[in-house]
């Protein structure tokens, strides 16, 4: 068996990889696959026999930043029995964090940026050749090339369309660490996705912070319902999925397309953030709850069956007791399927770092609770609703507690549990739902 150190000379070094983070960060450790793949790099699932180990990092929020830390604390002990592993972090917090990461983890050996994942095999061998940690964080860069991917799942597919973000909300650090938007160009998305499709396919996801902003910067402009249109008239596209949109820029033009085209999915994620006016403002979120509530209006009247999800920050700094009230209320009228919620977390470098903020974190983890509860009868009382019903369910594999229960997603994206065999997984199938819970159906496979 090849040592650590005969394994990178003969450029067959095993990696292992992952990620943290939204949508984007996977599909960006598929690029790095790629990447170390066209090296001859191997990927392996047992971090302890890795040469190579890449943590691919998200800092919207504290919580992911600090669970970082732990994991890389605890490879400390790797890299003392193995002075030859590599210990890589690249994505949004090593775009942010660098310095630090450098100071708190000396271990660390490459440090690289969002703009950075091509360059990763050269700062490998920059860092076996020296001996000394390397950096490389670029303020901005594209280097996204849609053929340049390693995927493992054959069936289902993230393709990018825009990058970066140009909305800067007042609590998020992505357009810091992610850039300004820049949208690929729609012919490259087009050929993409035929490629995938001829290669088995069957459901893309259209990937951006905020893809109601494609095209805005084309040369040629073309708006993000011209493009999932002209997606939705792949032949042999099962599925089509977009994420994420934001209010300001949401169309109706969107919605016509959801209805009439029967392969791109009934499900529209739409952040809210805050039901408060006052709160938005703070936010910058460039839209008031009333406009909020017509795209709402008019998604429900063209598609009454369309499931609704979003996003909530609760205890943002300014926020009172009335203003919670008031997004618990838009909650109660609109009947989201799905709430991510979130406590608000602070990051510094964004304006939302340095205002004051009254509430303690003891209230904010009791609102917190209240809209979890809110938000938990709301979704057990609408999945409840599809109970009795039969739908054709796209299968993703077996279920992670129960090897003899496989898992799926109904078309408008609802997670799914029925028995069934492990070869079924990237088929599509028909499922009765029996039971349903607050996160997901139970179901029965229909006869063939």
């Amino acid at each position: 068996m090849l040592k650590n150190k005969e394994r990178f000379e003969k450029n067959t070094a095993k990696v292992y990889i992952q990620t943290f983070g939204c949508q984007m960060n996977e599909y960006d450790s598929e690029r790095i696959l790629y990447f170390l793949g066209k090296e001859g790099y191997v990927r392996t699932f047992n971090i302890e026999k890795s040469d190579i180990i890449v943590f691919n990092t998200c800092s919207v929020r504290e919580k992911p930043v600090n669970k970082l830390y732990g994991h890389i604390g605890r490879l400390k002990k790797l890299k003392k029995l193995n002075p030859q592993l590599l210990i890589c972090v690249g994505g949004c917090t090593a775009q942010n964090l660098k310095d630090k990461i450098l100071k708190d983890l000396p271990y660390v050996d490459i440090v690289f940026g969002t703009h950075n994942i091509s360059e990763l095999p050269e700062l490998i061998k920059r860092r076996r050749l020296t001996n000394n940690s390397v950096c490389l964080v670029r303020e901005s860069g594209f280097d996204y090339d849609l053929e340049k991917v390693k995927r493992d799942i054959k069936f289902k597919a993230y393709v990018p369309i825009i990058i970066g973000c140009n909305n800067y909300c007042s609590y998020c650090i992505v357009p810091y660490v992610r850039g300004r938007e820049r949208s690929i160009l729609p012919t490259n998305i087009i050929e993409c996705i035929k490629k995938l499709v001829a290669g088995g396919v069957l459901e893309i996801t259209l990937l951006g912070q905020n893809v109601n902003s494609y095209g805005k910067d084309l040369h040629e402009p073309m708006s993000f319902s011209s493009l999932l249109d002209k997606v939705s008239h792949i032949e042999g596209l099962k599925r089509i999925r977009f994420m994420t949109s934001h209010p300001k820029d949401f169309s109706e033009e969107i919605i016509n397309v959801i209805k009439k085209r029967e392969n791109v999915a009934n499900h529209i994620h739409l952040p809210l953030q805050s039901g408060s006016e006052k709160i938005l403002g703070l936010m910058n979120r460039k839209y008031t709850a009333y406009e909020f509530l017509k795209i709402i209006d008019f998604a429900r009247k063209e598609l009454p069956d369309c499931l609704i999800t979003t996003d909530i920050i609760v205890g943002f700094p300014g926020e009172d007791r009335n203003d919670f009230l008031e997004t618990l209320n838009i909650m109660r009228e609109v009947r989201f399927s799905r709430a991510f919620t979130f406590i608000y977390s602070p990051r510094k470098g964004t304006k939302a770092y340095s205002m004051a903020d009254s509430i303690t974190m003891q209230e904010k983890k009791e609102w917190f609770r209240e809209l979890v509860e809110v938000q938990n009868k709301i979704s057990y009382e609408e999945n409840k609703k599809l109970v009795g019903k039969k739908f054709e369910v796209l299968v993703e594999g077996k279920s992670k507690k129960d090897e003899g229960i496989l898992m799926g997603r109904l078309e408008n994206s609802t997670l799914v549990n029925f028995k069934g065999n492990e070869d079924s997984t990237g088929k599509i199938l028909q499922v009765n739902i029996t039971k349903a819970k607050s996160f997901y159906l139970l179901g029965d496979l229909c006869a063939t």
